[in-house]
């Protein structure tokens, strides 16, 4: 039997086609493409260090997740973009090319459902610099700068007819859009579906995450003993979603099945996450539901694992909901350690690292160093990859407001 969530009951869902990835691209700071984040992330060593994007001197920090040679040859081609939307670009079409998909869905039942945070607000701070300089401002500049730019430039990119929805839902965004992109392939809004989000690091967002004393002077450490806040990051994540009919029909290979996604609303406090971890356990409950999955079937967990002593305590107390005496057993690993925080695209990003790791049967550890911290007794993976039991995933961001997300994730049963 699922859990109950202090007293509320989910309905289960009713039969609904099977949606399936296909394929799967990223940039993140391990560099452009799913390679170098495969193997950024079994390394077991973090890509946040010091960067030159922008002067930080004045800064309490001076580390981030930082895309190495933002200005990829890949989108050079693409002219008026932003960096946020290059890499939403660069990564959609990795993920149609594993797909087996030409560069282009035009005559597709298809649609765009993205995330972001930043979108072009690094070009506008660019934009504002010289305008303050007395310089002739380049419009092109701020032509992206809108939070929905990453999602239309792939839906240009693409030739996507279909929906094209943004969502910005601080650090649940991208969880949320993969919800919704699952809502419509179920309900026959669409037969495939390109999803996930794309961020980069502006001034605006890491000053005010200094400001908060949210951020952490080395690499974040999630869950460990001595984590004293998060790492910022920046990098996209795409994942194709099919229906199985849509799949099987053109002779695709799954990598994964998306069985079920949760949200919900701690509705508690406008920063903090609820202290019980309430709204978390409630998403993860809905998306082990909606994916008619016991808890005692997850083979692991893609934590939010933001390496801030709330946060990470917090979510604790909700998998403890979830899971029960289980929270100690379950294996977790942990993305932002090695990447930095997306933000908006944090779980699209997540997502992808979610699926690769059912592909492989190999479970990425967390990167850096110290003991878990003894007050949160989680069985987080260390050192070196570590053997995947079978089983399906879950996946879960917590966002400022309370917006939480989970998605659930299953290799065996798309094969």
């Amino acid at each position: 039997m699922l859990p109950l969530v202090d007293g509320m009951a989910e309905p289960s869902p009713a039969d609904n086609p099977r949606v399936l990835v296909t394929g799967v691209g990223a940039v993140s700071a391990w560099g452009w493409g799913i390679e170098a984040l495969v193997r950024g992330l079994s390394s077991g060593e973090t890509a946040i260090r010091g960067f030159d994007r922008f002067d930080h001197s004045r800064q309490r920090t001076h580390v981030a997740g930082v895309v190495p040679d933002s200005t990829h040859q890949s989108i050079t081609r693409w002219p008026r973009l932003s960096l946020a939307d290059g890499f939403a670009v660069f990564a959609a079409l990795e993920a149609l090319g594993q797909a087996r998909l030409g560069p282009s869905l035009e005559g597709m039942p298809a649609g765009v459902y993205f995330a972001s945070s930043t979108a072009g607000l690094y070009e506008a701070e660019l934009y504002l610099a010289r305008l303050r300089n007395r310089e002739r401002p380049r419009g092109d500049l701020i032509a992206s700068q809108q939070l929905n730019g990453p999602g239309d430039a792939v839906a240009r990119s693409l030739r996507a007819t279909g929906p094209v929805l943004t969502i910005s839902a601080a650090c649940s965004s991208a969880t949320l859009a993969l919800d919704a992109a699952l809502r419509d392939l179920r309900e026959g809004v669409v037969d495939l579906a390109v999803a996930g989000g794309a961020d980069s690091l502006c001034q605006v967002t890491f000053s005010g995450f200094n400001a908060l004393r949210a951020v952490d002077e080395r690499p974040c450490r999630p869950y460990r003993t001595d984590r004293a806040g998060m790492s910022l990051g920046e990098g996209a994540g795409v994942l194709v979603l099919e229906t199985e009919a849509h799949a099987r029909a053109r002779g695709a290979r799954p990598l994964a099945e998306l069985k079920g996604a949760g949200a919900s609303c701690d509705a508690s406090h406008m920063t903090a996450p609820h202290p019980e971890g309430l709204g978390a356990a409630l998403a993860m409950t809905r998306a082990l539901r909606d994916a008619e999955t016991d808890p005692d079937a997850v083979a692991f967990v893609n934590v939010h694992g933001t390496g801030t002593p709330l946060n990470d305590a917090a979510e604790f107390r909700g998998l403890r909901r979830t899971f029960g005496p289980r929270v100690s057993f379950v294996p977790l690993t942990a993305t932002k350690g090695s990447v930095g925080h997306l933000l908006g695209s944090a779980g699209a990003l997540e997502a992808v690292a979610t699926v690769l790791c059912l592909e492989s049967g190999w479970l990425d550890p967390a990167a850096g160093r110290g003991e878990v911290d003894p007050e949160l007794p989680v069985n987080l993976v260390l050192g070196e990859p570590r053997k995947l039991a079978p089983g399906p995933a879950l996946t879960l961001n917590l966002a400022f407001g309370g917006a939480n997300a989970a998605l659930v994730f299953d290799r065996r049963s798309a094969e």
